[in-house]
């Protein structure tokens, strides 16, 4: 990325998780109509940057909420934006953007916490451990604003150098010490532990000298526990393709983290639609490509300016790369978001629960962090209070820890009665707190309680945005199914 001028969504296949348990796959879905329907049925997002100034025209904000399902800030999250005076911070541009996708059922891709470019003067006059302190008290300050409602951070961006060398790019970030990216790392993680945590880079589309440098530091963060969730390839692209970019993109996902292509865009000509093609089937090939953004909408959003290098032209018109790419994602395959047969639930892995009856997701009213607070439904996002985690409590019965609060399931006051609300509580362990899964019809859960022998439902079939979870006399209902996706 130069300096810019500038929910995931449902899976197909649902996987029942205990051993013995029968195993049937959700039906495919019908091929999609949009960007954002196509790359939802293949469990993966599609998204756009997003600069917020132009969230007045309609016709962009027609096409965002008709296409894409991912937002990414242009500028509006970067050092200079959020924080131009030492210690006051500003959040107007992203809290705007935030808005726009909450209301649109939109996730959001953080951009960018650390960067060697768009500091503010302040920062750029700082060095040595005054420039440490004030970029980890920066990274700590905007993902704590932001807690919760991101599905994944660029927490540093551009940090390795062109060229043959495989190193790091001299900076003044990089001057503070060479520890500095894994600080910015565990900062952000202690900051908002829900989010995805990436490094993001350009010119890293093939295996190359720069693209190898970065591997190296992400196998060594993953050996030695650094949390790193995800790698974004920006893809600024001409009018060729890497040979191997499908496995450079395989090699990253190998090491255990996701691989996302953040900020695409092509150079017009006659190659521009077969390079989309190719970047979005490389993609669909590897089962950790969570997600493709294009680095703005329409081709006069570009900040590449006469290169017309997006999927709409300048009035808004869909382009033959628009085709080419919904034509990849139709017909890629299923991510696999759910274990094999009879492996058991993946005590490591973040989980969405899906009701069958109304498509919502389970979820944390108003995203509490406090014991007692109600569970209940809502549109999907994959926000961190959506996300579950299960706990073994052995004997085949497990605990769902939020990610957001990292309180878990509960029925409240251990009560074994129909109706009973289900809260979050924190963790004892109790029998209350404990569920195991019972197979139903088409790759669909329910969970039962250990204490009560009760069912987790949407009261009433609801299929409203805030309908209650409680428990229930287990009768099999889809208001009792649960399809888990896995997200994370």
């Amino acid at each position: 990325m130069r300096p810019k001028k500038a929910l995931l969504a449902t899976a197909t296949l649902a996987v029942a998780l205990t051993a013995g348990m029968t195993v049937a796959l959700a039906p495919m879905a019908s091929a999609g109509t949009t960007l954002k329907a196509s790359a939802a049925e293949k469990g993966r997002y599609f998204g756009a940057a997003v600069a917020t100034g132009k969230l007045s025209n309609s016709q962009y904000v027609g096409i965002l909420n008709s296409e894409f399902n991912s937002v990414t800030p242009e500028n509006e999250m970067k050092w200079d934006a959020t924080e131009r005076s030492q210690g006051q911070f500003s959040y107007t541009g992203g809290d705007r953007l935030v808005s726009h996708a909450q209301a649109n059922g939109m996730s959001v891709r953080g951009h960018a916490l650390l960067w060697h470019a768009q500091q503010p003067p302040w920062a750029q006059g700082m060095s040595g451990t005054a420039l440490r302190n004030a970029a980890i008290n920066h990274v700590t300050q905007v993902a704590t604003h932001f807690r919760g409602k991101i599905y994944a951070w660029d927490v540093v961006n551009e940090a390795f150098a062109d060229g043959g060398s495989g190193g790091r790019r001299d900076s003044n970030l990089q001057r503070t010490g060479n520890d500095w990216i894994e600080a910015a790392f565990r900062a952000a993680r202690a900051a908002d532990p829900g989010a995805k945590l990436c490094y993001n880079d350009y010119n890293t589309d093939g295996i190359n000298a720069k693209s190898t440098g970065i591997y190296n530091m992400v196998r060594d963060f993953k050996s030695r526990g650094v949390p790193i969730d995800c790698v974004g390839f920006q893809s600024h692209l001409g009018t060729t393709l890497a040979g191997d970019y499908q496995a450079n993109l395989q090699r990253f996902a190998d090491l255990g983290v996701d691989v996302q292509i953040t900020e695409l865009d092509v150079m017009t000509g006659s190659n521009q639609a077969n390079i989309y093609g190719s970047v979005t089937r490389a993609c669909m090939a590897v089962s950790r490509c969570t997600g493709i953004t294009t680095w703005g909408v329409r081709d006069s959003d570009s900040w590449r300016g006469s290169d017309n290098a997006l999927l709409f032209d300048g009035s808004g018109n869909k382009k033959a790369a628009y085709t080419s790419v919904l034509n990849a994602l139709n017909g890629g395959s299923t991510n696999p978001t759910t274990p094999p047969p009879g492996t058991g639930v993946d005590t490591t892995a973040w989980y969405v629960l899906v009701n069958r009856n109304s498509g919502k997701a389970l979820d944390v009213y108003e995203r509490s962090t406090t014991d007692g607070a109600r569970i209940d439904q809502w549109a999907r996002n994959d926000g961190a209070w959506q996300q579950w985690q299960f706990v073994d409590s052995g004997s085949g019965y497990y605990r769902l820890k939020s990610r957001n609060s990292g309180k878990v399931l509960d029925v409240a006051n251990r009560s074994t009665a129909d109706s009973a609300p289900v809260v979050q509580w924190s963790d004892g362990n109790g029998t209350n707190q404990q569920f195991r899964l019972a197979d139903s019809s088409g790759g669909y859960l329910r969970l039962i309680n250990r204490n009560s022998g009760k069912a987790v439902e949407v009261q009433g079939s609801s299929t409203a945005d805030g309908g209650n979870v409680v428990q229930y006399a287990d009768w099999g209902g889809t208001n009792q199914q649960w399809q888990l996706v896995r997200v994370g």
